[in-house]
């Protein structure tokens, strides 16, 4: 989806149309949630404290966030993706891969599924979206961006290799901007200078994420479509108007945080043996604390007191502007099978 948040906002209120807005980021600590491409031509973008986005662009308009309405509306669009295939991946709110090879319409063409479902989004939901269409997830993935907002890329199984090559190594998806600068200084700009590292080369300087590289700019990436990911996690965080000096004063913001996990966990219906809390300083520092219990709880209560002892464990390092919790090791998660050898057929469909 297109700045799915604030297209939300502006389908919600016509009067916003047309204009630069930020989800979230009032008040002096907020943080933008997202930005509508109006206000990203001013550098208005996600993550970024909304004071200096206000700086950048003193008409900004921000609007709260409501993920209740994010949620019914997310679910509108995979009902539309699942008139097409069974076969879809959610990877947020607003985005997901589809693995049309085998689609219920019958259609040869992967580009005018795309085309098909975009039309259908914008008429029945009132957004726009954009899509990439390739040989497999990464590639799609990549290609999704590149023609934004409101756009579709294909990349034919002839043309991967060259798109690739050419391509800025901080376009590639899984290529962060610490590891785009990294790159940078080996004097690697394009994905022809990613192919032409070894195997050896890039896992020594990019460790287990190097042999990831090495494949994905040659067109290899295996990765199928799981239309059943299972969730790993579940976490809240509070960022705070003023910083807390006392763990006294943070044991109220725990209570609140503890009690959100808790219904998101009683919503999901799961529960998890690991608690971990994480803190940001006032310096931006970031540390987390982790502790697995020896049973599964989903109780406010057990994840505020296993939340308190975590945080007493030790001394803070500073004041701290943010508090968070999450708890993983749920009881989704299943034990891998043994893997079966198995031949990889190459699936043909038309773009």
């Amino acid at each position: 989806m297109d700045a799915f948040y604030a297209s939300v906002a502006q389908l919600d209120n016509p009067e916003l149309k047309g204009k630069a807005i930020a989800v979230g980021g009032s008040g002096n600590r907020g943080v933008i949630s997202a930005a509508s491409y109006e206000a990203r031509k001013f550098g208005v973008k996600s993550a970024m404290s909304g004071n200096l986005a206000a700086k950048l662009c003193p008409e900004l308009i921000f609007v709260k966030t409501d993920f209740e309405r994010y949620n019914e509306i997310s679910k509108k669009i995979r009902t539309i993706f699942f008139d097409y295939t069974d076969l879809v991946e959610p990877l947020s709110l607003d985005e997901a891969y589809l693995d049309v090879t085998q689609n219920k319409k019958g259609n040869p063409s992967a580009s005018l599924i795309a085309e098909e479902i975009r039309e259908r989004i914008f008429k029945e939901v009132g957004l726009t979206a954009s899509a990439g269409i390739s040989i497999n997830k990464f590639i799609a993935k990549v290609a999704s961006d590149y023609n934004k907002p409101n756009g579709q890329k294909t990349v034919n199984p002839e043309e991967v290799l060259e798109f690739l090559e050419i391509l800025d190594i901080r376009k590639f998806y899984g290529v962060g901007k610490v590891t785009a600068e990294k790159m940078y200084q080996k004097g690697i700009f394009t994905g022809l200078d990613l192919k032409n590292k070894s195997l050896e080369y890039l896992e020594e300087h990019f460790g287990k994420s190097g042999r990831y590289y090495y494949y994905v700019v040659r067109g290899v990436h295996t990765s199928e479509v799981k239309p059943n990911r299972i969730r790993k996690s579940l976490a809240a965080e509070r960022t705070f108007s003023e910083n807390l000096s006392s763990e006294v004063f943070m044991l109220e913001k725990l209570d609140l945080i503890s009690e959100e996990v808790s219904k998101r966990l009683s919503k999901n219906k799961v529960a998890g043996k690991t608690v971990t809390l994480k803190i940001k300083y006032s310096d931006f520092t970031l540390q987390t604390r982790s502790k697995t219990l020896p049973y599964y709880i989903n109780d406010k209560d057990l994840i505020l007191e296993t939340a308190k002892s975590l945080l007493y464990q030790e001394k803070l390092n500073n004041s701290v502007r943010l508090l968070g919790i999450s708890m993983s090791n749920l009881n989704t998660e299943t034990k891998k099978a043994p893997e079966k050898k198995s031949v990889s057929v190459q699936l043909k469909i038309e773009f």
